[in-house]
């Protein structure tokens, strides 16, 4: 039997429409915040992912690369960030338009990881990003948008984590430090983890290995070795986050898995699900991504999160909208049915027919399915005399209304 790739998801009604409202809600939320719908590629040049950093698992393991006719490699996108700066940059967004440019985005994206709960390697991604800003009060709009966006549609009780990643003035002094520590305590790591003290020692904090996460409990703390600058961004983000009433509790391990990242990096869990599988979102500064993929040098930060694990976690997120009316036509023909279907539907009514051709018990029946307010019933008589009868499946009353009124009189 053919079957669907190991890592994908159907998504049939009611549940397609919940995903949509989701969309929708987010698409209004980011609106209110001053962001703008942007829409990139679904698949770009490779090297626009390698630039985020080529010691990554998502570069390393979980890419779908492939070479077209022409020669070329391209790879369907893991997440938003990139193709957005790619854009930002082709585009000359900073030279002709005011900055900070605030977009938002959703759409599929890509990862070839293990299937887990909520997490499929094809998934919606949702997201923001604002470029052209370095100033830690953008870093607190840009929390304060997902853990409102989050809370309002019920995925809490929610808890933020928040860290600092520092900069290329102290960053690299540090990692040299860490480094040197995890090199004491090689032979109590695991072997993707040695090989990562000597890529990228900071990843080592991203090992779920109970004695990898024992020796770097006891490892130096970037936090601990920030810049003057970097101190006080971290400071002015967290104080004003504390001040949007949201409670934030720093976790040095969070280096959300990118290269790119600087500054602030945050996280959105949730109690509601396993510790494991919990994140529902987060995201952080990265203020090199516009210079290392061309552009001028350019601050910016943003966050992503997939919509299948938020909606795991909430039932305030309604699927599809009930119909309004069911028109059931028992004229010969149906024509006259699908005249007052079509002026219900051009009037905003959401309406659908009952079932054209069969009986008027089978097709009133079928407006219960139809989960319909009111059943428009139309007849050979009626039609003679321009009116239709319209009965409530709630109450069972039936009333007699004119075919011209018929849109009002349901509005």
């Amino acid at each position: 039997m053919v079957q669907a790739p190991k890592g994908t998801i159907d998504w049939l009604p009611p549940e397609g429409g919940r995903l949509d409202a989701l969309e929708s809600a987010f698409a209004a939320f980011a609106r209110r915040f001053g962001y703008r719908r942007v829409f990139t590629p679904v698949f770009e040049h490779t090297e626009v992912f390698l630039r985020l950093g080529e010691a990554t698992d998502i570069v390393k393991k979980e890419m779908y690369t492939f070479e077209d006719k022409g020669g070329k490699m391209l790879t369907l996108r893991p997440g938003g960030t990139a193709g957005v700066v790619r854009a930002f940059v082709e585009h000359g967004i900073g030279r002709r338009e005011p900055l900070p440019w605030k977009v938002f985005y959703a759409g599929p994206a890509f990862r070839r990881e293990n299937p887990q709960k909520g997490r499929y390697r094809e998934h919606c991604h949702l997201g923001v990003e604002a470029l052209g800003d370095d100033s830690p009060q953008l870093d607190v709009e840009v929390v304060d948008l997902l853990m409102s966006f989050l809370t309002s549609v019920g995925a809490g009780p929610l808890d933020l984590l928040v860290n600092s990643m520092g900069d290329g003035a102290c960053r690299p002094e540090f990692v040299i430090e860490f480094r040197a520590y995890l090199e004491t305590r090689l032979d109590e790591l695991c072997d993707e983890c040695r090989e990562r003290v000597r890529t990228n020692p900071l990843r080592t904090l991203d090992c779920k290995s109970p004695t990898c996460r024992s020796v770097t409990d006891a490892a130096p703390k970037l936090v601990d070795h920030l810049c003057s600058p970097c101190r006080a961004h971290f400071d002015s983000v967290c104080e004003g986050v504390e001040d949007l009433g949201w409670r934030s509790r720093l976790e040095p391990r969070l280096v959300r898995g990118q290269d790119y990242y600087t500054r602030t990096t945050f996280e959105v869990q949730t109690a509601a699900l396993e510790s494991a599988q919990n994140a529902l979102g987060g995201g952080g500064r990265y203020d090199g991504l516009v210079e290392d993929l061309g552009g001028d040098p350019t601050p910016a930060v943003g966050f992503g999160f997939g919509a299948e694990r938020v909606l795991l976690v909430t039932a305030e997120v309604d699927g599809e909208a009930p119909l309004t009316a069911a028109v059931v036509d028992v004229t010969e023909g149906g024509r006259s049915g699908t005249r007052i279907l079509a002026a219900l539907r051009r009037a905003g009514i959401a309406s659908d027919a009952a079932g054209r051709g069969r009986s008027l018990k089978a097709q009133l029946r079928a407006c219960e399915r139809l989960g319909a307010r009111v059943a428009v019933i139309v007849g050979p008589d009626e039609v003679a005399r321009g009116v239709v009868q319209v009965k409530n499946l709630t109450t069972g009353e039936q009333r007699e209304i004119a075919i011209d009124s018929l849109a009002a009189s349901l509005s």
